[in-house]
């Protein structure tokens, strides 16, 4: 008999055992009870489950029956039985569990089946934290999903003029049913009557008190069990359809079908999902709430059955998710076009801070993301039941989906059974409800969607509905702040990278549609041609939606234009007949479009975002930026000017820059119309054109270059790399924090590289206290380059042994972590680290040394302190190549790259011209042939280069406000508005006004400024030819002597008349081109007058041999002519000093024809 010492011992024996040799539980199959009997006779080789895919419906065994045909003879595969409510229904999957040893073999075969769609992996949810192997919470990779929200909370804001608790304020608030009118819709006795709501979540018991109609309650876990153990499926039904006078659900009546498809453990599978959801789909369902999301858009399986539920006239509801403030933190099932994705607010109808904010990233970088959340709803303090019985409050978008869905169900109702699913469907419910929703004051289109739900409005839109199709959001009105942020923060303007809105189809007539109309642009008048738009859109809708992305640019003629722009977008879609044999449906929706055009502002204005050069997660584990971030291990939230840099961009802006987003690779835009380009946690390789038309830019077109880099170390990447036991599969680190490797390949020559520490601490730089959060150091740098160090904490794996064997008082280094540096015509500016730009984990920004940077970059101001004697370079810095950062060699980068392995191609983010091409791989295409909207051309125009000024003039001009240099101008343009009237002058080029002649717009020499009488008898056949095209022109209103000044560089004397108002017509079509002015010379002001009257009208009426809209130059008699850049209608007044290269004093009728006036 063995004593209690003993069997202690027995026990600690045993227990060590265990320790040294764990035994391996295979937890992806799920439970004992669903497997075969293969399963239990198996061998204990681990063991990973696939969901198989096939093309058509058949029943399970069918399904098996067909696998064993045809992968029989392979080994190490298992068939899992799932028994759940959904097997005796057709299935379009079946779930094997496939060893290790031979998964490539049996994956293979499977995938090569005629039948087989695909196979995947069945990946894991979690709504929980777990911890890692040193103890801190992180969100794991797979389908990660939104955290509970948490009961108890006494939350404290600031109010204006007072402090009041969030409990206070919901006790002395209405019902949220009442807030929302929900009873006006009970009096007329809409209660949600024979709708059928699907409530995915976590069960709830059979017994509550506080349903009328629980119908059905079914488990998909693992569990043996249908009840709620966490609370939170109870409280999602209670907002929906709780009847306890307390917490009051909307629709009290509404029949609640219970899925239970997590875990009390908090997780669930892709499986379960899938099989839930072909339950949903049998069961007719009416309305689905999913109050959970993650990020990970490309799990196909799960997002492609989520199109299907809907394409079954199932209307889904899901929450946006609880990553807020943060931009980019969109979760998917939410953020799909086909659901209604709900974000939260609080009761002063300000944005909950844990709502997620849009865009949606699945289109980056090449597009742009979607309008999402579509609607918001109370989210914070919400009353639900609880368990057993009771009432609680919880805060989250978690509680603000249940809140719409539970209004869903209440505007089911008020049709009639037998007909609601010839009116409703996941479009026109999404119309009711956007169309019909209150716009917030304050929060923009990315934060509450269409705004606050408006459930009686909602009702008004429903009660006369007839099947239709939509855009949402309807209008775009880029004038509207802050509604319409980031648009109606940067105006539009010639010469600028394409603006891409992603606006979203709905079609209420049908769940498939087809463009029948493509996209038109319908300008409300004549001046919106100045605009170039062009689509990307779905030739199919479905299921029930479609996108329609609207690339704009404003012409190369309208540089100086400045003006409101407004029209139409139309787009007809046509529906096939809902029964055979019918008529197809056609029917036309239109988005309002209204924006603001503004001149091009200066090169050294104008910054341009690398957007292109960023990876994110999904695809691959792309770990986060910050290491010291220990709740979040993934960079997803997209890494774009208007995600995660909008606080950037906004200072940006507030600074008076344009910061215009590429895309696409770096050969495609031109260097000459940027001041800088901003490159900043880049985790893409770079082509070699690249690299090449980089250095080129800076050294010889005086392009600035700023590079933020961040962290990247292979050992600490190593030891980030776990096993994760649900897929059983590796998750491996595919970058650093950057890409440093490809960065340095970048800036390699300019003799610039990064190293491989990972760097923190906190310093003082300009007065100003920054943290350096996982950066690194600059190991490379030239010798007359400026190079700033600072004292930091190296925690990579080598820096960690090293701070092991140093005291603790000197375990901080000083490190290199900023450098400028003039290279060629071009500056450089390189800093270790991304995250004080970055609002995802900023603790401190550095928007300050930003400044400093695009100062030194942009126009060579160099800062005292940046560009002190002491931090110059006497003597290149360099590090031996052993020690450089290396590509891992362990990674197969290229699967998810669009650099390694690929073609370089531009994309339909680059300018229009160079879609599908390689850009400006060895030539500089600048200017273009230009015409004013409205009127032809009258002969071709030749191109454009760069502006006659050299860089270094540029750079001088950009330090002085007096100056304001654009590309577009043959010469330079002077501002002087202290003492000129603040009156508008067009541009005047050369060769009259549309013509071809002129020197290439290079200004005139000396001896090239007499122009030959044979050239003045040919512009004399060119204006009869242009009058027999019938065009003219007549002033209107008195005109206004400017004034009267001597031209400093001629000599002559010139007068500038401004008449008030100018009509232009061309056969028979009359309209306005504003104010006008013309130009008259000394002799013409005083002597004949000083002013024009109707003669001079008449004058010019009769004798004038070019009637295309220009600028005018008088001289005694004669009418000499600019060019068509004049009669742009002129809006945004400027005063001015003229230029006027003429022969110097010399009044004779052959005047120079090519006489050159570079006016603003």
């Amino acid at each position: 008999m063995i004593n209690p010492t003993q069997f202690l011992g027995l026990i600690s024996f045993l227990a060590l055992l265990l320790a040294l040799f764990p035994v391996s539980w295979d937890s992806s199959l799920h439970d004992a009870s669903t497997r075969s009997p293969e399963i239990e006779s198996s061998s204990l080789s681990p063991a990973t489950n696939y969901v198989v895919r096939f093309l058509e419906y058949r029943h399970a065994e069918d399904h098996r029956s067909y696998i064993e045909e045809n992968v029989g003879s392979l080994s190490g595969w298992r068939w899992v039985e799932r028994r759940n409510p959904a097997a005796s229904f057709p299935t379009d999957f079946a779930l094997l569990a496939v060893e290790e040893l031979n998964c490539g073999e049996v994956i293979s075969k499977v995938e090569g089946l005629e039948l087989v769609k695909d196979v995947v992996v069945d990946s894991s949810f979690t709504r929980r934290l777990f911890m890692d192997e040193d103890g801190n919470g992180s969100k794991r990779p797979g389908k990660l999903f939104s955290s509970f929200s948490f009961e108890g909370e006494d939350i404290h804001f600031s109010i204006v003029n007072s402090s009041i608790s969030w409990r206070k304020l919901m006790m002395d608030r209405s019902q949220v049913t009442s807030l929302f009118g929900a009873e006006k819709l009970w009096e007329k006795g809409y209660t949600g009557a024979k709708v059928k709501m699907a409530i995915f979540d976590t069960g709830i018991r059979s017994d509550h008190p506080h349903f009328r109609h629980i119908k059905e309650r079914t488990n998909w876990t693992n569990e043996d069990t249908l009840n709620d153990n966490l609370g939170h499926g109870t409280f999602v039904a209670g907002v929906i359809a709780g009847m306890e006078a307390e917490c009051l659900g909307f629709a009290p009546d509404t029949e609640i079908y219970a899925f239970r498809v997590f875990t009390d453990s908090q997780v669930s599978y892709t499986s379960w999902f899938l099989d839930a959801f072909n339950y949903a789909i049998a069961m007719k369902m009416d309305v689905l709430n999913l109050s959970i999301g993650g990020p990970d858009y490309l799990d196909l399986p799960f997002v492609e059955k989520v199109w299907e539920l809907t394409a079954n006239n199932i209307i889904m509801v899901s929450a946006i998710g609880n990553d807020g403030p943060l931009y980019g933190t969109l979760n998917n099932p939410a953020d799909q076009s086909d659901v209604i994705g709900v974000g939260g607010i609080d009761y002063d109808d300000h944005i909950a801070s844990f709502s997620s904010r849009g865009m949606t990233t699945w289109e980056i970088p090449h597009g742009y993301g979607r309008v999402k959340p579509d609607v918001v709803a109370y989210g914070r303090e919400i009353m639900g039941s609880k368990i057993s019985t009771g009432c609680k409050s919880l805060s989250g978008t978690s509680v603000a989906s249940p809140v719409v869905a539970g209004a869903v169900c209440l505007l089911v109702s008020i049709f009639p059974e037998s007909s609601r699913k010839l009116i409703l469907n996941p479009a026109s419910m999404k119309q009711a409800l956007v169309e019909g929703a209150f716009k917030l004051p304050g929060p923009n289109i990315f934060e509450q969607g269409a705004g606050r739900l408006d459930l009686l409005n909602s009702y008004e839109i429903l009660k006369s509905y007839q099947p239709r199709t939509s855009i949402f959001p309807s209008v775009l009105d880029f004038t509207d702040c802050p509604y319409s942020w980031p648009f109606c923060r940067q105006p539009l303007y010639a010469g600028a990278m394409p603006v891409v809105f992603n606006a979203t189809i709905l079609n209420g007539v049908g769940v498939l549609g087809h463009v029948t109309s493509p996209p038109t642009w319908h300008p409300s008048d004549e001046v919106g041609n100045i605009l170039d738009i062009r689509f990307s859109y779905s030739d199919v809708i479905w299921p029930w939606t479609g996108f329609l992305a609207i690339h704009i640019q404003v012409k190369e003629e309208a540089a100086l234009f400045s003006n409101t722009i407004e029209g139409d977008i139309t787009v007809g879609i046509t529906t096939p007949a809902p029964a055979a044999g019918g008529p197809p449906r056609a029917s036309a929706c239109t988005l309002k479009l209204r924006l603001q055009v503004v001149p091009t502002p200066p090169r050294w204005r104008r910054l341009l975002w690398d957007q292109f050069h960023s990876i994110k997660y999904p695809p691959g584990y792309v770990p986060r930026d910050s290491l010291d971030v220990r709740s979040d291990i993934l960079d997803w939230h997209g890494d774009h000017l208007h995600t995660n840099f909008h606080a950037m961009f906004d200072m940006l802006r507030d600074a008076g820059f344009f910061v215009e987003v590429l895309g696409s690779p770096l050969t495609c835009f031109d260097a000459a119309r940027y001041g800088a380009v901003l490159i900043a946690d880049a985790e893409e390789e770079y082509f070699q054109e690249e690299v090449k038309k980089l250095w080129d830019d800076v050294t010889r077109l005086g392009l600035g270059l700023l590079v933020f880099a961040d962290w990247y170390n292979v050992e600490s990447m190593v030891k980030m790399r776990f096993f994760d036991d649900n897929t059983r599969s590796w998750w491996t680190p595919i970058t650093g924090g950057a890409n440093v490797p490809a960065i340095n390949d970048l800036l390699a020559p300019f003799g610039v590289a990064f190293g491989d520490k990972i760097l923190s601490g906190d310093f003082s730089l300009l007065e100003e206290q920054t943290n350096y959060a996982s950066g690194t150091d600059v190991v490379r740098f030239p010798a007359g380059g400026y190079l700033h160090g600072f004292p930091l904490q190296d925690s990579s794996e080598s820096g960690a042994t090293q701070n092991l064997l140093r005291k603790p008082t000197a375990a901080k280094v000083n490190y290199s972590v900023l450098g400028l540096l003039e290279a060629g015509a071009g500056a450089v500016a390189v800093y270790g680290d991304s995250n004080c730009l970055d609002s995802s984990h900023m603790v401190t920004n550095c928007f300050f040394l930003l400044k400093k940077m695009l100062d030194f970059t942009n126009r060579r101001v160099k800062d005292r302190a940046l560009f002190a004697g002491t931090a110059r370079l006497d003597r290149r810095l360099e590090e031996d190549e052993r020690n450089m950062p290396k590509r891992r060699s362990d990674v197969n980068f290229s699967a998810f790259s669009r650099v390694a392995g690929k073609e370089l191609a531009c994309g339909k983010d680059a300018r229009f011209e160079l879609w599908g091409g390689q850009g400006y791989n060895n030539l500089q295409l600048m200017g273009k042939s230009r015409k004013l909207p409205g009127f032809p051309s009258t002969g071709a125009v030749s191109d454009l280069k760069t502006s006659n000024v050299s860089h270094e003039e540029e750079l001088r001009r950009s330090r002085d406000d007096s100056v304001v240099f654009t590309e577009e101008l043959d010469g330079p343009v002077f501002f002087a508005g202290r003492w000129l009237a603040p009156f508008v002058v067009a541009v005047v080029a050369a060769g009259g006004c549309g013509s071809g002649g002129g020197s290439g717009g290079k200004l005139p020499r000396p001896s090239d400024r007499r122009t030959p009488s044979s050239e003045v008898k040919n512009r004399e056949k060119e204006g009869n030819r242009l009058r027999s095209r019938n065009l003219g022109f007549f002033a209107l209103g008195e005109e206004f002597l400017l004034r009267r000044f001597d031209n400093a560089v001629s000599g002559i004397q010139f007068t500038v008349f401004l008449f008030s108002r100018m009509i232009f017509f061309r056969g028979g079509e009359i309209f306005s081109a504003g104010q006008t002015l013309v130009v008259g010379d000394g002799d013409a002001g005083e002597e004949e007058g000083g002013r024009f009257g109707e003669g001079f009208v008449d004058g010019l009426w009769r004798e004038s041999a070019v009637f295309q809209p220009c600028i005018f130059y008088l001289g005694r008699s004669e009418l000499l002519h600019g060019s068509s850049a004049g009669g742009l209608r002129i809006s945004s007044p400027l005063a001015l000093v003229c230029r006027i290269y003429t022969q110097k004093k010399e009044r004779r009728s052959d005047l120079p024809l090519n006489s050159r006036l570079a006016l603003c």
